[in-house]
């Protein structure tokens, strides 16, 4: 499934996984175990990934998060690669939660309201397709979910003069791993970098 489209050809990547962490670094847990029966997987772009998992893993019910590429056509892309442009990617970040102890309605609140879904390619100075914003979900009631989260939270910004919402709501095809060093990045340089800055407006669900 292509979800970008460009004039350029894209970047062919690699048959192999690029190298990163096996474990994260706050909570422990298996970077990339098998998702525990009845917990629940969605990945969100809302640009910088460094903030985007932070924000995500200091949230009660959440089981583990990843930083990583998604929604383009290059396969196992590196940071530097989807930083061109030509792999279609865009940074997100894994978010595997248990729906026993935080729900959809609440990661889809702070998403909305954590960042500015209507800047298109670029997040503040952050400019480029890798930093659009996106949801990909993993099942047909997330995808419901999501795209009536996103007419509630475009009729709360239009009530305050905001502009139109760009976010990309598709069913994720692959999630590849940043390199280990972006993993939990804030955590292992608390005085990071951190682009998040939503739009003031308040998404009334959940």
């Amino acid at each position: 499934m292509t979800l970008f489209s460009r004039t350029s050809g894209s970047l062919p990547g690699r048959d192999t996984p690029i190298e990163t962490s096996e474990t994260h670094t706050v909570n422990g847990n298996a970077l990339k175990g098998p998702i525990p029966d009845g917990f629940e997987e969605i990945v969100l772009g809302m640009g910088c990934f460094w903030g985007v998992e932070r924000l995500f893993w200091q949230m009660p019910g959440v089981h583990v998060t990843a930083a990583g590429y998604a929604g383009g056509e290059t396969p196992n892309p590196t940071y530097d690669e989807t930083c061109t442009g030509r792999t279609g990617h865009t940074e997100v970040v894994r978010v595997v939660y248990d729906p026993d102890k935080v729900s959809l309605a609440t990661l889809l609140r702070t998403f909305w309201e954590e960042h500015d879904p209507t800047q298109g390619n670029r997040q503040g100075n952050d400019i480029g397709s890798q930093y659009r914003s996106a949801i990909f979900v993993t099942t047909e009631a997330q995808r419901e979910q999501a795209e009536q989260s996103r007419e509630a939270y475009q009729k709360a910004l239009d009530e305050q003069g905001k502009g139109r919402i760009t976010t990309e709501i598709y069913p994720l095809d692959r999630f590849y791993y940043a390199e280990g060093y972006h993993q939990q990045y804030l955590d292992k340089n608390p005085g990071g970098y951190c682009g998040l800055k939503g739009t003031g407006v308040t998404c009334a669900i959940g």
